[in-house]
């Protein structure tokens, strides 16, 4: 796996996110988070999202891999839309939430302003 298809950076780790780390879950959203989610957001600057994320791709979050097991059906449009998922570190293969991205379940590593968290197939 060494195909990246989506690349943004991290442009600022919302004062609250730390905590959604804790929960395993991270909110990414591009600038047009809105402002009463943006302290527990990860806000980057990518561009829309051209090809659908789905299960078996990596996310890679400072060069640290983490195989994405499941994709909610609106997931792939929300972050097409607003650069928005939440992602959840917790090894499930579903969730009832439709905007939920599911990964395996691993330390999410520390965030920080200017690192790089990019798609891969």
């Amino acid at each position: 796996m060494s195909n990246s298809f989506y690349e943004v950076k991290v442009v600022e780790v919302g004062e609250d996110a730390p905590l959604m780390f804790e929960e395993k879950m991270m909110i990414l959203f591009n600038d047009t988070v809105p402002a009463d989610l943006k302290s527990i957001s990860v806000v980057h600057d990518g561009d829309s999202l051209t090809q659908d994320i789905k299960a078996g791709d990596e996310m890679v979050i400072n060069d640290e891999p983490f195989k994405i097991l499941f994709v909610g059906k609106k997931a792939n449009e929300t972050m097409k839309e607003l650069g928005h998922a939440t992602f959840n570190f917790n090894g499930d293969s579903h969730s009832e939430l439709p905007g939920t991205v599911c990964l395996e379940q691993k330390q999410i590593p520390e965030v920080n302003e200017k690192m790089i968290i990019s798609f891969r197939r």
